[in-house]
């Protein structure tokens, strides 16, 4: 059946760590948002050198409530490597909420750890960390009317996040939803969606090559439109379930494919309560797939930076990626208000 697009369009912006090589600072991510006719900005990981200035966050919200844009922000990691560094992890958090809420953010974004392995203990324990340093800042959000938005990411699984964000309270705490995320621990971001979506309050599209190999399944982050996910069936079922949440516009490429190893026992080892009938699913996907055949720069090289000789080529290359996604988020997908307008 054909995907129903949108009546009224969902609002459309883009992730600033997306062009995180051209090292813009905040005011210029702004004004490439507002010059693409967006509708909002995610302002994620920024490398602006007054990025821990007060007086700079107030600047950036009263800029992007000039320009017209719907701004979120937030900040990285809650979780410490220790349990001595709970504490840290909490003021930490409290400042992004202080720097949220200057801004005009609703949300304060986070995330548990970069991958599975990451988790600095057990599951069960880091889940536990979690719910306290969450726990601990209620006042501050409730007091504000903010949330922390937790973000999709390599490390749990979408039934896991869900006890995360009911334990937490579902009145401080949201889901940032990212498409690029669940297919790293063997998940259809189609069951991702339809396990988080009542709690969902930001969505950030990013398309993934997938495909079998002989150690399990490779995954490549490609431009959006270019890899195996059915953005119109996800778009459409986004505004009927989540119909006030903005659309960011998130191509992370440049880097290799990696293998996610599903037939060595030992990769399930810190899955204990995987679900069979989503690991069906989703391989079923990925035997649909095939490797990118499109031409890309790869950037992120294990242990090194990026040479300078790349630098140019890399910059290129993430504006392009920026630009190709929108283009096919508006024109494909049926997003975006304000460059109807133009």
């Amino acid at each position: 059946m054909m995907a129903t697009m949108p009546a009224a369009p969902l609002p459309l912006g883009y992730n600033t760590y997306c062009l995180r090589s051209l090292r813009w600072p905040d005011a210029r991510h702004l004004g490439f948002a507002a010059e693409q006719k967006l509708d909002a900005i995610f302002l994620q990981d920024s490398l602006d050198p007054r990025a821990a200035d007060p007086a700079h966050w107030k600047e950036v919200g009263e800029t992007a409530e000039r320009l017209g844009l719907h701004l979120e922000t937030g900040g990285s990691g809650l979780l410490p490597r220790t349990a001595e560094g709970l504490d840290t992890s909490i003021a930490t958090l409290r400042r992004n909420i202080e720097r949220a809420a200057a801004m005009g953010s609703r949300y304060v974004r986070g995330l548990l750890a970069s991958n599975r392995a990451s988790l600095p203990t057990t599951v069960e324990q880091s889940v536990e960390w979690a719910l306290k340093i969450l726990r601990s800042v209620r006042q501050d959000l409730s007091g504000r009317g903010m949330k922390v938005i937790i973000e999709v990411h390599k490390d749990l699984q979408a039934w896991e996040l869900r006890q995360v964000i009911e334990a937490a309270g579902t009145d401080v705490t949201g889901v940032y939803l990212d498409t690029g995320n669940p297919v790293f621990v063997l998940e259809h971001p189609m069951t991702t969606f339809e396990t988080l979506w009542p709690y969902v309050q930001s969505v950030h599209l990013r398309d993934s090559a997938i495909y079998m190999h002989p150690k399990g399944v490779a995954v490549q982050w490609v431009p959006l439109g270019e890899g195996i996910f059915d953005f119109k069936t996800f778009v459409a079922a986004v505004a009927e379930k989540c119909p006030n949440v903005h659309v960011y516009n998130k191509p992370i490429t440049g880097r290799p494919p990696e293998v996610i190893p599903y037939l060595d026992p030992n990769h399930w080892k810190s899955y204990p309560g995987a679900r069979a009938a989503e690991l069906a699913r989703f391989l079923d996907w990925a035997r649909t797939g095939r490797p990118y055949e499109g031409h890309v720069v790869i950037e992120d090289l294990a242990n090194r930076q990026t040479p300078p000789q790349f630098l140019e080529a890399v910059q290129f290359q993430q504006r392009d990626h920026v630009l190709r996604g929108l283009d096919y988020a508006k024109k494909e997908l049926g997003l975006g208000r304000r460059w109807r307008a133009a």
